[in-house]
C-alpha cells in the first residue's frame, strides 16, 4: 500500500490508484458505481478510499460529466404533515432510481425561497420540484433558477408574469371539485349556514378551494355571510387563533369547511375552547387526509388526496421531464376523493 499524502495536500484518485494498484480509471468506476468492477477489486479501492481519507466532489464531477445525480425539492411548509408524506414520496423514487433529493423548507417566505432556490442550484441539480410560497412571482423564481433547469410546481400556481414559466410542468390538485363535495356533503347532512375556514386568498389552492365551496353554496340556494369566510395561516396554531371570528356576525354558522387538516384540527381545538363539540354540536371537513386526521377526536371527514401517492407523482413527472426535455409542458390534476367521517354531523336540534 501507498504512503498517506502529506497533510494540507488533497487525496487525488492518483493516490488512491497508487494506493491498491490499479488505474484512474478504475478508481472513478468505483466511485461512480459501476457494475463493471468485480466485487474483489471494489473491496480494494474501497479500503483505500477510507484509508487515505478521499472525500468524492460529486458536483464537481456532475459538472464534468454534465449531468447530475440530484433532484430539488422545495416545499412551502414542511411542519405540514401532508408535506412530510409528499417529502416521503418524492424521496422513495429517487432513491429507487439512484438520485439523491435536496431539500429545501421556505416557511411561506418568499424571500427565504428565492435564497433556498438560489442556493441549492449551486449544487448543480437536474430538476426541482417546487411548492410555492404564498406570493411567490414568476420572473423571480426564473431568475433564481434559470431558463434550463425542468422545473415541477406543485399546487400552487405562481403569480407575475406566467409567459415567464410558462415550459414548466404543473401537477395540482382538484381542488375546487374537492371543496365542493364537501360543500355538498354538509348541506346533505342538513346545514344551511357553512363557513369557509382558513387559508389566504394570496395562495391559489385557497381561491379553488374557496370557488367550490361557493359553487355548491350557489347550487343549493344558500346565502354566505361575510363573517363565514375567515382568513387564518394554514396551520393549526393559527386556526385555533382565529376560530372566534365565525362566531362574531349575527348569524353563526353550525358547519365550517376548512381549507386542509391542519385547520381542521386546529378549529376542533377552538370549538373545545367554546365549550362546543366538534361531530355533535358543530360539524366540520378538511383537506388532505393526512395520518392523524382518521384518529382524531372525532375522526375527521377530509378530502383525501394520498400525499404520498403525490410525492411518487411528482418524482416521476420530473424524471420523465429530465430524461427528454422535448414534449410541451403538461398539467396534471390529481384526483381527490372525499372520505366521510364522525366530524361531520347533521345540525343539532
Amino acid at each position: 500500500m501507498g504512503n498517506i499524502p502529506p497533510v494540507g495536500r488533497k487525496v487525488t484518485l492518483s493516490d488512491i490508484a497508487a494506493g491498491c494498484d490499479v488505474s484512474r480509471a478504475t478508481v472513478s468506476l468505483v466511485l461512480r458505481g459501476s457494475p463493471l468492477v468485480n466485487k474483489h477489486t471494489r473491496a480494494r479501492v474501497e479500503e483505500e478510499l477510507r484509508r487515505q481519507g478521499y472525500v468524492y466532489n460529486r458536483a464537481a464531477a456532475n459538472l464534468r460529466r454534465r449531468t447530475s445525480s440530484s433532484i430539488a425539492l422545495v416545499l412551502n411548509d414542511l411542519a405540514n404533515p401532508f408535506f412530510a408524506e409528499f417529502a416521503a414520496g418524492v424521496d422513495e423514487v429517487l432513491g429507487d432510481t439512484g438520485f439523491v433529493t435536496l431539500l429545501g423548507s421556505t416557511s411561506e417566505s418568499t424571500e427565504r425561497e428565492l435564497a433556498v432556490l438560489s442556493s441549492l442550484m449551486e449544487h448543480g441539480p437536474a430538476g426541482i420540484i417546487l411548492s410555492p410560497a404564498e406570493g411567490s412571482d414568476a420572473q423571480q423564481i426564473l431568475s433564481a433558477v434559470g431558463g434550463v433547469t425542468p422545473l415541477l410546481l406543485f399546487n400552487r400556481e405562481v403569480s407575475g408574469d406566467v409567459a415567464a414559466c410558462d415550459h414548466w410542468d404543473r401537477l395540482f390538485l382538484d381542488n375546487q371539485r374537492g371543496a365542493r363535495l364537501a360543500t355538498e356533503h354538509l348541506i346533505g347532512q342538513g346545514h344551511k349556514r357553512i363557513a369557509f375556514y382558513g387559508g389566504h386568498l394570496g395562495s391559489s389552492s385557497c381561491r379553488q378551494r374557496r370557488a367550490g365551496y361557493t359553487e355548491a353554496m350557489k347550487a343549493a340556494g344558500l346565502s354566505v355571510e361575510p363573517s363565514w369566510m375567515v382568513e387564518c395561516i394554514p396551520n393549526r396554531l393559527d386556526a385555533v387563533a382565529q376560530s372566534e371570528q365565525l362566531f362574531q356576525g349575527k348569524t353563526a354558522p353550525t358547519a365550517a369547511v376548512c381549507y386542509n387538516d391542519a385547520v381542521a384540527l386546529g378549529l376542533m381545538l377552538g370549538l373545545h375552547q367554546r365549550g362546543l363539540q366538534p361531530g355533535r354540536d358543530f360539524a366540520l371537513t378538511g383537506f388532505d387526509d393526512i395520518a392523524e386526521a382518521a384518529v382524531s377526536a372525532p375522526p375527521l371527514t377530509t378530502l383525501a388526496v394520498t400525499p404520498r401517492d403525490r410525492g411518487r407523482q411528482a418524482a416521476e413527472l420530473i424524471l420523465q421531464r429530465v430524461k427528454d426535455p422535448s414534449p410541451p409542458p403538461r398539467q396534471t390534476i390529481a384526483p381527490v376523493q372525499l372520505l366521510v367521517r364522525a366530524s361531520s354531523c347533521p345540525p343539532p336540534a
